[in-house]
């Protein structure tokens, strides 16, 4: 949930799935978690719960996949000899 504010006209938006609009000439803009207006220096965010995962704590593949991957990884080329004419 972000919740923003517009210091011309002090309308406090918070984000939906909808579009919201500010009614001032500086048209703060707020849909999900993105904002826009014409001067963003007059916009402050209030409140801002957006986390972000690194990657370590994203996890794709299991602890079994990955040792896998690491044995197919150790696999080696065979090289076949062709005669040429």
């Amino acid at each position: 949930m972000l919740v923003v504010r517009c210091k011309n006209c002090g309308t406090e938006l918070i984000s939906s799935t909808k579009t919201q609009v500010c009614g001032c000439p500086n048209k703060m803009e707020l849909k999900e978690n993105k904002v826009s207006a014409v001067d963003l220096t007059q916009v402050v965010v209030t409140n801002s719960d957006l986390t972000k995962k690194s990657k370590k704590q994203q996890k794709f593949l299991s602890d079994q996949d990955l040792a896998f991957q690491e044995a197919r990884k150790a696999r080696k080329v065979r090289k076949l000899d062709f005669d040429v004419r």
